[in-house]
């Protein structure tokens, strides 16, 4: 059974964009909404360079990064075609406006993610 952490409202997270969460021992997560009030958690790092997710744009159900406008889906973590490539999805609960990631994953997933691929 998950632990969950509670890390926000979503009317904290701006209409098509992120906020970002720190961890202790790894790279931060961003935790994104859409148009729809829809919230996704995603490594704040494109599978491409390493660029800010957290600091692209919000579209759909996907991000682009702001450094080279990859695409990114938020349910998946993965770039769409021609790119390739994934960054670690973490796992969202939104109960009563309030959004809380896996507590576990937080602990465990992508602590010291490699450099992303040329």
């Amino acid at each position: 059974m998950s632990q969950w952490k509670v890390i926000c409202r979503v009317d904290e997270i701006p209409v098509l964009g992120a906020r970002r969460v720190s961890r202790a021992g790894g790279a931060e997560v961003a935790v994104f909404r859409n148009a729809e009030d829809k919230v996704f958690a995603l490594l704040d790092r494109c599978p491409h360079k390493g660029g800010p997710l957290s600091q692209g744009i919000v579209f759909g159900e996907s991000v682009a990064c702001p450094l080279h406008n990859w695409t990114i889906g938020l349910a998946d973590g993965c770039a769409k075609a021609p790119d390739v490539g994934c960054t670690t999805r973490f796992a969202v609960k939104v109960e009563a406006g309030v959004v809380s990631l896996d507590a576990d994953e937080l602990d465990s997933l992508a602590l010291y993610p490699t450099n992303a691929v040329a």
